[in-house]
């Protein structure tokens, strides 16, 4: 059972990949100008390690499937659909990099109002916390977490930044 929730992941997380990669090769081909590419790389490199230890540590525990692991598992599924959301919200504007397009317009859907950065808060966070909790993975969801946190509010100032300079109203 483990097995397949890690597989799952994996592969969601894949197909979301494909989805900003698609995205962002119409939007640099449109214009789009790239901010905090250093960034987005210590992102990406922090969300592997967090995928590659919480396994590893859930592995080594033998995590079983438990009220623990059904709470994560819940938590992790609230966020894979909240990114669902989210990129069905921003459309060709969502990437997992921080681009800005040429005619990029400000989206004022309610949840954007509701929560500032909802595929940070609403998406990665329960992502991690329940991936982590699914696997019983207290040590990568502890230290994991604050380490993630690094990078997460650097490109949250990063985006606020881009965004108050590109896009009128924001």
């Amino acid at each position: 059972m483990v097995y397949l929730f890690i597989l799952f992941a994996v592969a969601y997380r894949f197909a979301m990949l494909a989805v900003s990669v698609r995205h962002e090769k119409a939007l640099r081909t449109a214009g789009a100008t790239e901010v905090g590419a250093r960034n987005t790389l210590a992102l990406t490199v922090a969300h592997i390690a967090f995928y590659l230890s919480a396994v590893v540590e859930g592995l080594v525990r033998a995590a079983p499937v438990d009220a623990i692991s059904g709470f994560g598992f819940a938590i992790y599924l609230f966020g894979a659909v909240m990114l669902l959301v989210v990129v069905r919200l921003l459309g060709r504007l969502w990437t997992v990099k921080l681009l800005i397009a040429r005619d990029h317009q400000l989206v004022t859907h309610p949840l954007f109002r509701l929560v500032r950065h909802p595929n940070y808060f609403l998406n990665i966070l329960p992502e991690l916390v329940g991936f982590a909790l699914t696997l019983h993975a207290y040590c990568t969801l502890v230290a994991g977490l604050a380490i993630y946190l690094v990078p997460l509010t650097i490109r949250i100032r990063q985006e606020e930044r881009a965004m108050r300079e590109a896009v009128a109203g924001y």
